[in-house]
């Protein structure tokens, strides 16, 4: 099945760095993250690289710890013409928080964002999309501190995250005005199967993860969303020692291949910003 070319998918980036994804947790403390050498600011670089010979732009939800540390990747986000979004403050689990925790990190995210990059963060994504049914005040104190959309949903059955009974398409949650952006799927004998990249997209075969994604925006007439990380296309990083067999597969695996597949994903669909491409979604009603 072919890509649909009337239709602009979402390309999204998680802007964290190796030692900071939830699969480390166990054995690397955020306390400790200083001590460990830095790679994301190359890595983001790469993926902007990737973006301007394409001549795409998409959104880098970005996370503050890095912004504080590295600011220039803030800054050439925004000069490449990419919306610059909300990863949080400390890539700590949405479910992991109380509300006034959880309050104080977007916040804090949210203001050092917007002065280093000079523009207005309307978007969030939760670390390990972590907003689920334990966390219903979540959606308020985003839209209390100013943020207009969410894209925390995964309405797939996962054992680090997902809310298979969630919307598969954008709703509001209940805040007026607030849009929460789900990440796609496709539906296959009752089950909703993943189609939205990152480990996944390192998984199954390009053709495959390419078919998933054409049928999405033909069946369903909608854009879809794809997201990755900056440490997946970075095959040399260092290995973290202590991890178990699942985590090591999960995050070291096929790492070479990212960015030529990243490339080749980027010429086969139309790409664009979230806030582009679900435009109307975030100004319409109901």
């Amino acid at each position: 099945m072919a890509p649909s070319p009337r239709i602009a998918n979402a390309l999204t980036v998680d802007v964290e760095d190796y030692f900071q994804v939830e699969a480390f947790t166990g054995v690397v403390a955020a306390a400790d993250w200083d001590r460990f050498a830095s790679r994301v600011e190359a890595n983001t670089d790469r993926v902007l690289a990737l973006c301007d010979a394409a001549g795409v732009h998409g959104t880098f939800f970005t996370l503050g710890w890095v912004a504080e540390r590295y600011p220039g990747i803030v800054r050439r986000i925004v000069a490449s013409g990419h919306e610059l979004a909300s990863h949080g403050y400390a890539h700590a689990r949405v479910s992991r928080q109380d509300a006034a925790t959880f309050r104080a990190d977007v916040s804090r995210a949210k203001a050092l964002l917007e002065d280093l990059g000079g523009v207005a963060i309307s978007g969030y994504r939760a670390p390990t999309f972590s907003i689920n049914d334990s966390t219903p005040w979540a959606y308020d104190v985003l839209a209390e501190t100013g943020h207009r959309y969410s894209s925390s949903i995964y309405p797939v059955k996962h054992d680090l995250y997902g809310a298979p009974n969630a919307p598969r398409f954008p709703f509001r949650p209940g805040p007026a005005g607030f849009v929460e952006l789900p990440m796609t799927t496709v539906p296959i004998n009752g089950r909703n199967l993943p189609c939205s990249g990152g480990g996944f997209f390192r998984l199954l075969p390009y053709a495959v993860f390419r078919r998933g994604l054409a049928r999405f925006n033909a069946t369903e007439g909608q854009p879809g969303i794809f997201y990755t990380h900056p440490w997946e296309l970075d095959p040399d990083q260092p290995r973290i020692a202590g991890l178990s067999r699942l985590s090591r597969f999960r995050h070291y695996l096929n790492l070479g291949k990212t960015e030529p597949r990243m490339a080749r994903l980027l010429r086969d669909f139309a790409w664009d910003r979230m806030d582009r491409v679900f435009a109307q979604a975030l100004g319409g009603k109901g």
